[in-house]
Order: structure tokens, then C-alpha cells, then sequence
């Protein structure tokens, strides 16, 4: 009786964990400055020209994607505009921003999925941007590696 007690207690114990999976699409995220960022809210827009805008918003920060086309390839940084990185953050009247451009800071945006019947992105990034203007509680330059962008919804502009 004692074997039979323990047997169902072990089997009522192993029955009892579970496993919870967090999803996490849509999302954007990726190491800023070395510390994990994760968008609370993420979103893309296309223009009828083809330009994509990605825009990962958390309460304080903004970063934004552009690239000059939609499907999948690798859109260079610091090189051109609309290829840009661009990241805000405005707290409490303290406003930085940072952004590439031609000329200013580098990286890359890699699209790697563009899902024509779901209208959705899937990609990585990485760049430097450099602040502009002058502000002494930011850093120069602000980096961001192995960002990923991953099933983001895509909309539609007249724009």
C-alpha cells in the first residue's frame, strides 16, 4: 500500500508542472549598449514607394528602422538616407537622440522574411549612432547588436 501511495504522489507531483511558453511575436529587441532593450509595442509601415519604417516603442525610447525597400536584403547604414537607424529616448524634459545617416555611424539592416500573405517582417540589425547635438548625459555614440526584429505587422502608407 505504502508503493502504491508513493507512486500516485509521485505521479500527482510530476502531473502538476507545467511549463509556461511566452511568445514573443511580434517583437523587436537587441543588445543596447550591452544591456538587453525589448520593445513594449513594435510595428512597421510601407510606403507605396516601397520604404519601411519599423518602430519599437517602449514608455521612455523610441527606435526606428528605415529602409529604402521592403524585401528581404541587406540595407547598409551610414552610407544613405532612407537607410537609418534612428533611437529617441525623452524622460522628465531629457531628450537624446541618436541616428545614422550618410556619414554618420554604420551598421546594417537585414530583412530576412517578408511574409507577403501575413504582411509581416522578420529580420536583424545592428549600427552605431551618434548623437545629435550636444547633450552631456548622453554617450557619443549608442550601439546596438544582435537586434532582431521578428514578425512585425506591416501597414500600409499613402506616404
Amino acid at each position: 500500500m505504502k508503493k502504491i501511495a508513493s507512486i500516485l504522489l509521485i505521479i500527482f507531483a510530476l502531473m502538476s508542472c507545467s511549463q509556461e511558453i511566452t511568445r514573443n511575436n511580434p517583437s523587436v529587441q537587441g543588445l543596447k549598449d550591452g544591456v538587453l532593450w525589448r520593445a513594449n509595442h513594435s510595428y512597421a509601415v510601407r510606403t507605396t514607394s516601397g520604404v519601411l519604417t519599423i518602430t519599437g516603442l517602449t514608455q521612455y525610447e523610441t527606435l526606428t528602422l528605415t529602409t529604402n525597400w521592403f524585401e528581404p536584403g541587406t540595407y547598409t547604414l551610414g552610407t544613405n538616407i532612407p537607410n537609418t537607424a534612428a533611437y529617441e529616448f525623452a524622460k522628465d524634459g531629457t531628450t537624446l537622440n541618436y541616428t545614422t545617416g550618410p556619414n554618420i555611424g554604420d551598421g546594417e539592416i537585414k530583412i530576412e522574411e517578408w511574409d507577403d500573405i501575413n504582411q509581416t517582417i522578420t529580420g536583424k540589425f545592428r549600427f552605431n549612432a551618434q548623437i545629435v547635438g550636444s547633450n552631456p548625459e548622453g554617450n557619443e555614440v549608442l550601439n546596438f547588436i544582435e537586434g532582431h526584429f521578428y514578425k512585425i505587422p506591416v501597414t500600409s502608407s499613402a506616404f
